[in-house]
């Protein structure tokens, strides 16, 4: 198990049954604003909630978000979550969520998980995301605008 906050890496489909049974946790998207628009964001309407988008990396040139920590501190403070409170981070594949909660765990959040198959996972024989593993491959709710 990965050192201080940083509680676990899990599959998309451990994660869904983690948000269904604790109303508190939080799940972070920190893809890029063009994910969440062209490629979908999860839906968590099924277990009555919305999910966290906040950029671990800016476009262009896809630098670390060097105000990350403080806006997601700012975001957990407005919706009620406390240093222990369950925060899923999820991205395309895995990558940029293990950076993110590591960081987080940095800062004092004692309970980060990585969404380790994102929302997307890897790529396929045809070289398509989507189909192999991740949050849209399980079956998990999401939409697209």
């Amino acid at each position: 198990m990965p050192a201080g906050g940083y509680r676990a890496d899990l599959p998309s489909s451990d994660v869904w049954p983690e948000l269904e049974k604790d109303s508190e946790a939080v799940l972070v998207d920190v893809r890029s604003r063009a994910e969440w628009t062209f490629v979908g964001v999860p839906d968590l309407s099924p277990v009555a909630r919305e999910p966290v988008l906040l950029e671990w990396q800016q476009y262009p040139g896809m630098q670390v978000n060097g105000q990350f920590v403080g806006e997601l501190k700012r975001l957990l403070d407005e919706r009620g979550a406390g240093e222990d409170t369950a925060i899923f981070f999820l991205c395309r594949s895995g990558g940029r969520s293990a950076a993110a909660a590591a960081a987080m765990a940095a800062a004092g959040y004692s309970n980060c998980v990585n969404v380790s198959d994102g929302f997307e996972g890897p790529a396929d024989e045809a070289r398509h995301r989507g189909t192999v593993a991740g949050w849209k491959a399980a079956g998990l709710p999401w939409v697209q605008s």
